[in-house]
């Protein structure tokens, strides 16, 4: 199913269908797609931040197998990214940022990621979007890896989306758009460097699947599009007609 233009339906229509797509996501993530010893919760809070889905890792009895740190966990396979990153933090970075926590509890267990997408809200005044901002970077900073989807066009507080606004901030530079292709869907992963792995669709594109990282180099890939699919299917008919 190719990308909506949600700016056509009212704000309150994207936050249902919001709903549904973040609870399908963490359903797809138990059900298979992490490792054993993995989970993800949605709309939980970690350290005062609120994420939409949290993947945590549990002190249980998942399988530790895995030669060489790669291969399989849990009978699930984990394995870089088929992406290549599009950019990468240098070392002054992680020199900076060592003084962090790099680990959190939830429940007593560790947050290792977290996947957010993007509200027309998180970008409707300069307020909302400096928070999104901080809570994006202070993840990032305490080595939680985040996996952001951004399906709305580009506004006046984030002209280049919501990746450049966040490279800005942590790295120093700058990153442009280029051509109509100005939906963003950002993978961040965080080792002794950041990197960054960048796909930036169109409305009317289908979703691609998305790296969402577990360690350093390994990380399972977020089926988007089924899951879009599946909570667009719960969005009223009045409103499927209007998306088209």
């Amino acid at each position: 199913m190719p990308i909506h233009d949600w700016s056509r339906v009212d704000t309150g229509i994207f936050h249902h269908f919001h709903q549904s797509w973040i609870g399908t996501i963490a359903q797809a993530l138990n059900e298979g797609l992490l490792p054993g010893d993995y989970y993800a919760l949605k709309e939980q809070f970690a350290g005062g931040l609120g994420p939409d889905v949290l993947t945590l890792q549990g002190t249980g009895n998942g399988d530790e197998n895995r030669p060489n740190g790669r291969g399989t966990r849990g009978g699930v396979s984990l394995a870089a990214p088929k992406l290549q990153p599009v950019a990468q933090t240098d070392m002054a970075f992680y020199r900076r940022k060592q003084t962090m926590i790099a680990i959190r509890h939830v429940s007593d267990d560790r947050v290792v990621a977290i996947l957010e997408i993007v509200s027309p809200s998180n970008k409707a005044a300069q307020y909302p979007f400096q928070a999104f901002l901080k809570k994006a970077i202070e993840f990032i900073e305490a080595g939680i890896h985040l996996l952001i989807v951004d399906i709305h066009r580009p506004g006046r507080r984030d002209p280049q989306g919501i990746h450049a606004a966040i490279w800005n901030a942590i790295a120093g530079e700058d990153y442009c758009l280029s051509g109509e292709k100005s939906l963003t869907l950002a993978a961040y992963e965080c080792g002794t460097s950041v990197r960054v792995y960048v796909l930036h669709p169109t409305i009317g594109d289908p979703l691609p699947e998305m790296p969402l990282f577990l360690e350093p180099g390994e990380a399972v890939s977020v089926p988007l599009e089924s899951t879009y699919d599946a909570a667009f299917a719960e969005v009223p008919r009045r409103w499927q007609r209007m998306l088209g």
